[in-house]
């Protein structure tokens, strides 16, 4: 009898629900406007970059949750977001995003607007998390979240070492929300390097400390090193004639590049990688101090153009190269152990082909999976973004500004994110 009675309640219950549903649409009557504040925050904080950018015209409880720290705090628990690349020309007075998930070009009120007339003439130099930092000719720096248009304006003191060449400008963003991040700038000349670093926490600039040379380093196994490497044009850069023989060029990488280098994190240790005058790959360990050079990656005077990268915390090397009348897009990997560079990816050569012979100079940056690509010459301006996912080499559209096609030299990487302080 209990179970009699059971299933006529549940039959009820049933033919009751199937009723509601006719009389309705058949669909729940669910709205955002039942979700408590704390729950709606956290769910528009995954919604797409750009998107996050216009909620506050919905209306009054969107916008009221655009405006509130605690969205901010919830978008900063969000673990990543698809890059985007702060694109710079030639004449380095653009604001121009390329959106890697979208695969489109976007333009920005910010930064150039905010940067005042003292510091007019800054250029980009580096970038992480949702920040990219920008140096002006006297030497200060600027910190900016290109998204937001918020600003700032460093400490100066004696950032620069006094008499040392600044090799390379590497930054570690290890909090947007709180806008705790670092950069090292590592100057002198090979075997005496130094580095400083500024501390957004302390708001300072520590003390400049002394690399020494690991004593097991790099350079014992680079076997196409030749004595007189030191005697090498530092300025000079290399690439190959059709009839084969070595020519030299003064194409100079873009000037936002010259400082151009890579930091990672791995097993506790904070390594910033840059290349050296001479085209080597030069590791500082700012943890032990101490710092190694890689062996040389193709023959002496048979590179032809040459970045370093970070993808998904490691360091990569690309490099274009001309052999046999055909050029040749590559992506390599130092393997520590065995002490040689490995092959991980290579450009189609029916793609590659086409910067045969057009004294091209690349300039690259990592992200994620991603590796994004400038190829600039005089002759020829392309953007290539390869994906290690899917292991696909896309050419991506040019931008334009009144059927006018833009040229970009280099990129930066960083993520947009509204929470991100400087």
């Amino acid at each position: 009898m209990e179970i009699a009675n059971g299933c006529s309640s549940r039959s009820s219950r049933k033919r009751r629900l199937l009723e509601e549903e006719e009389e309705g649409d058949g669909t729940l009557d669910f709205s955002l406007d039942d979700v408590n504040e704390d729950l709606l925050e956290r769910v528009l904080s995954w919604l797409p970059a750009l998107t996050l950018f216009r909620i506050g015209s919905v209306c009054k409880r969107w916008r009221s949750v655009a405006g509130s720290e605690s969205f901010k705090l919830a978008c900063s628990r969000i673990p990543s977001r698809d890059p985007w690349f702060f694109m710079v020309d030639s004449e380095l007075n653009q604001s121009v995003v390329f959106d890697s998930a979208e695969r489109s070009w976007k333009r920005l009120n910010h930064p150039h607007s905010l940067l005042n007339n003292r510091n007019r003439d800054s250029i980009p130099v580096a970038a992480s998390g949702g920040l990219v930092c920008f140096r002006n000719t006297s030497g200060g720096y600027i910190v900016c979240n290109p998204v937001t248009g918020l600003c700032r304006e460093l400490p100066t003191g004696d950032s620069d070492s006094q008499g040392h060449s600044l090799n390379a400008i590497a930054m570690n963003a290890y909090s947007n929300y709180h806008g705790s991040y670092k950069l090292v700038l590592v100057s002198g000349d090979l075997p005496k390097l130094s580095f400083k670093v500024y501390n957004s926490t302390d708001n300072c600039w520590e003390e400049e400390i002394i690399l020494r040379r690991e004593a097991d380093g790099h350079t014992g196994s680079d076997l196409n090193d030749d004595e007189d490497d030191s005697n090498i044009d530092d300025d000079a850069v290399y690439f190959l004639s059709k009839a084969g023989n070595v020519v030299v060029t003064n194409m100079q990488r873009s000037p936002s590049k010259q400082y151009s280098s890579v930091f990672t994190l791995k097993d506790g240790e904070e390594i910033v990688y840059f290349l050296s005058s001479s085209g080597k790959v030069t590791a500082c360990n700012l943890t032990l101090k101490c710092f190694s050079e890689y062996p040389r990656l193709l023959p002496l005077f048979t590179e032809y153009s040459i970045d370093v990268v970070e993808c998904k915390g490691e360091m990569l090397v690309v490099v274009l190269s001309e052999f046999f009348e055909s050029a040749s897009l590559r992506v390599w990997r130092y393997d520590p152990k065995t002490k040689t560079w490995n092959q991980v990816a290579a450009m189609p050569p029916a793609m590659s082909h086409e910067f045969y012979d057009k004294k091209l100079d690349i300039n690259c940056v990592g992200a994620g999976d991603q590796i994004f690509i400038c190829l600039s010459s005089a002759e020829l301006c392309s953007y290539v973004l390869y994906d290690f996912a899917t292991n696909r080499w896309i050419e991506l559209p040019k931008s334009s500004v009144n059927g006018e096609a833009l040229e970009f030299v280099s990129a930066f990487s960083f993520e947009p994110r509204i929470e991100a302080s400087v």
